[in-house]
């Protein structure tokens, strides 16, 4: 990260920062504290802002992929396991993106 009043980085340790997780679980090895929160995205802006922008760069992502791999409609649901999109799967297998 640059400070706004030059192009050096800072530094800055772990403890410097907290971690609001959506959910009710930290995971294991967490490098600053942190805070998990149930509903954390209609309870917290800064996770319903993060939830957001996750979201976008993920639909951004599958459209990429739908380039690469049209075949599995990703563009259309966006990897969600829509019933066609698990049907695709089933016939012509996972692609190199999907999950293993």
């Amino acid at each position: 990260r640059n400070s706004s009043t030059n192009n050096k980085p800072t530094t800055e340790k772990m403890e410097d920062h907290y971690a609001l997780i959506d959910g009710n679980r930290l995971p294991k090895e967490m490098p600053c504290e942190a805070e998990s929160m149930v509903k954390g995205d209609s309870r917290e802006y800064a996770i319903a802002a993060a939830s957001i922008l996750a979201k976008v760069s993920r639909d951004r992502l599958m459209h990429e992929y739908d380039a690469l791999y049209p075949a599995y409609g990703l563009a259309k649901h966006k990897g969600y396991p829509t019933a066609a999109h698990m049907a695709k799967v089933k016939h012509i297998g996972a692609s190199p993106i999907h999950r293993r």
